[in-house]
């Protein structure tokens, strides 16, 4: 079956509002669910766009908006906790991991199946893992074999991944996850964020500098998703997305300084003063700029198993292509401030 429309949760954010562009350009008829309408002021003016004010979390909001959708993409997803929880708990107190990342999915495949839809894609992250001591890593994971379940039908699968009621009962849904390295592109939230601090601080201690990532283009996520939608061989599998390089976060840092002519003596910190910052800068007023969660997930390598995946007939974008000119601020009289500081070193 050939998919014209397509409905959209987390439309309005980072990755999102870079795929609806994708699939608006390609014609398609996109519905965007978000919590307010006006975040999403910049999709409501394109033609096949349509932006609708839903609470996701609502089962029947969900069924309802999914109604005569060929396809369902769920990209929401968040990085910090604002009500924590405690994984030996009920699911309804583990916090919002749990709120966002296992319950949000298992009602998005609910609504899918209530709703006819048969096509679903799902916003994933590399080191998703059920058994992570990162409760990120650990959420994400849980979603990963509930989407997987949902793609199976009920003779496949005897004994269901969550225990208690089942759930997820083999949908038969054409399931694919994507598991990103992390994201960067103008407005991203980390090459973005460390040019920020760059621009305040002389010195820069650095928790877990030597964490490695694969950073990858949100336009080539986006054009992951818009290439696998009608795709067949991507139904059932699994992908990770890695940009062409990999870097330890130390690297990431340091270039992030000599693109914004911010050079800046970055001192790498140890396991336990690692851990302290994480533990001091989780506490800290205002909005996180990391937590021990983050410590956990970053002891982990984000880096992909293998290449680029062959079913999709592009390649990544380097960051060395991409990040100088957003990084920079854009404009052209920031890029010549950035070629005079080069030149000057």
């Amino acid at each position: 079956m050939k998919i014209e429309r397509i409905c959209i949760l987390g439309g309005s954010g980072f990755v999102g509002t870079h795929l609806v562009s994708q699939l608006a350009a390609r014609g398609l008829q996109v519905r965007v669910l978000s919590r307010r309408r006006e975040m999403a002021k910049e999709l409501i003016l394109l033609p096949t766009v349509e932006v609708i004010e839903a609470d996701v979390h609502d089962q029947q909001a969900l069924i309802r908006h999914f109604r005569g959708m060929d396809a369902v993409i769920n990209l929401v997803g968040i990085l910090h906790e604002r009500t924590i929880g405690r994984a030996d708990l009920p699911a309804a107190r583990r916090g919002d991991f749990q709120r966002v990342h296992v319950e949000l999915p298992r009602k998005v495949i609910h609504a899918c199946g209530e709703a006819g839809v048969n096509r679903l894609l799902h916003m994933s992250a590399l080191g998703a893992n059920p058994n992570s001591r990162s409760a990120y890593q650990r959420s994400k994971g849980i979603a990963e074999a509930l989407v997987r379940e949902a793609g199976m039908h009920h003779s496949e699968h005897e004994n269901w991944y969550l225990n208690g009621p089942k759930f997820i009962h083999g949908y038969g849904l054409d399931v694919t996850i994507f598991r990103p390295s992390v994201i960067f592109g103008r407005g991203d939230s980390f090459l973005s964020m460390f040019a920020r601090l760059l621009k305040v601080f002389p010195v820069l201690p650095l928790a877990n500098a030597g964490a490695r990532f694969a950073p990858v283009h949100v336009e080539d996520v986006a054009h992951a998703y818009a290439d696998s939608l009608d795709n067949p061989a991507t139904y059932g599998q699994t992908y990770e997305l890695c940009g062409p390089r990999v870097y330890t976060l130390q690297e990431l840092v340091s270039y992030v300084g000599e693109v914004t002519g911010k050079p800046r003596s970055i001192i790498p910190l140890g396991k336990w003063l690692s851990y302290f910052q994480a533990w001091a800068l989780e506490f800290k007023p205002g909005s996180k700029l990391m937590t021990r969660d983050n410590y956990y997930a970053m002891s982990t390598d984000n880096v992909c198993a293998s290449g680029w995946p062959s079913v999709l007939d592009f390649q990544p974008a380097a960051l060395e292509a991409v990040a100088p000119e957003y990084l920079r601020g854009g404009t052209p009289r920031a890029r010549y401030e950035g070629y005079r500081e080069g030149a000057r070193r």
